[in-house]
């Protein structure tokens, strides 16, 4: 038996009894994850839209006419309103002069006084019924407790292309993933990368608005001086953490970056942590979502080295996953009597370091004994 004959690392899954793949309930839960992704973006087109304010203001000097960003708390809302002013549900994008010349385009929600002059403007943008209670954002966990958006806001996407990305990316590396971990196991992987990636979006975020509110910075290479209200969606934290994996299970594999470049799994999946980290240390354009996908693939990387964590997360038969075979145990709770078994799912468990000099040995006895099948 060579190692290359586990099932995980077979470009066919293994076959299973009972429901058919071209049946919901036999479908993968890579499978279910890119359903729901797909089936939370259609109905949100059939939802009303709701304001979201990212908690960054600005207010209108009536003596110069110059537009001054406000240095108010962004975890409190309604901060600079009072029965006087109201805010307006018409989203506008105005462009405002900023300090040192020069103009800045904002988008979001005019502050009117009772007569209706526009005295400021909260930035924010427009979400469905959905992205507006399961989106992520610092002001919202921190200031709001609704530790749920952990999760949630894995489920949403900015436009259809931001899905399709994100779906691909799942399609083509989720299986691989699957197969090693098992079912239960990774879904609890793919959303924790999820999770890991909000959290450090969030550890940035709040450490820019530290440094903002407290020292008067600006910029500082690393952080994130976005506003907190900032939303934060997709599934890209997964993916993230799901092609890390990938990379570590099968490095040597070819891919087609964009269908056209080939290069090897692990070499596609560093270079996009590399463009990752460079936008976040240079604060480019969506530096906040490149935050969380570098925390999805630190999530990745972690998880998939050390699979014996995920136990207990969504096991709710017993320390081993019923989904997935390499893990499976005798009723009485012995493992497989077949040494080389046990020691293939210890490298699936604990990596290769984790075997000991005579456990090598009957792993290359055996692999002598059965070569691999070309």
């Amino acid at each position: 038996m060579g190692l290359y004959d586990r099932d995980y690392l077979r470009s066919e899954p293994p076959r299973r009894s009972g429901p058919s793949i071209g049946s919901p309930r036999g479908w993968s839960v890579n499978a279910w994850l890119i359903a729901i992704c797909v089936a939370v973006f259609f109905l949100e087109v059939f939802m009303p839209l709701q304001p979201i304010e990212t908690g960054l203001y600005w207010a209108l000097d009536q003596d110069s006419g110059q537009w001054v960003e406000l240095t108010d708390d962004p975890f409190r809302l309604g901060s600079i309103r009072n029965e006087d002013t109201q805010l307006g549900s018409d989203l506008v994008t105005l462009s405002i002069p900023v300090h040192g010349g020069g103009t800045k385009l904002i988008s979001g929600f005019p502050i009117r006084t009772s007569g209706g002059d526009v005295i400021g403007l909260a930035e924010g943008t427009m979400a469905s019924t959905l992205g507006y209670w399961f989106h992520f954002s610092t002001k919202k966990v921190i200031g709001g407790a609704q530790i749920w958006r952990l999760v949630g806001f894995q489920f949403l996407h900015a436009n259809e292309y931001h899905l399709l990305f994100n779906m691909v990316g799942l399609f083509f590396f989720g299986p691989l993933v699957e197969r090693f971990l098992g079912g239960k196991r990774y879904l609890a992987f793919y959303l924790l990368c999820g999770i890991f990636g909000a959290m450090l979006y969030l550890v940035l975020n709040l450490g820019g608005y530290v440094l903002s509110e407290l020292l008067g910075y600006s910029a500082v290479p690393g952080l994130l001086f976005n506003a907190t209200g900032t939303p934060l969606i997709g599934a890209s934290a997964g993916v993230f953490g799901v092609l890390m994996a990938g990379a570590y299970l099968a490095p040597d594999v070819r891919v087609l970056l964009f269908f056209i470049i080939p290069m090897r799994l692990a070499v596609l999946a560093w270079a996009l942590v590399i463009i990752s980290l460079l936008s976040v240390l240079w604060n480019l354009n969506n530096a906040g979502g490149e935050a969380a996908h570098l925390g999805g693939a630190a999530g990745g990387f972690y998880f998939i080295r050390r699979p014996q964590s995920l136990h207990g997360i969504f096991d709710f038969f017993g320390k081993v996953d019923p989904t997935s075979k390499h893990f499976a145990v005798r009723r009485g709770g012995s493992t497989k009597s077949n040494p080389v078994d046990r020691i293939l799912d210890k490298i699936s468990r604990e990596g290769l370091k984790s075997l000991s000099a005579k456990e090598k040995r009957i792993l290359e006895q055996a692999s002598r004994r059965n070569p691999d099948r070309g």
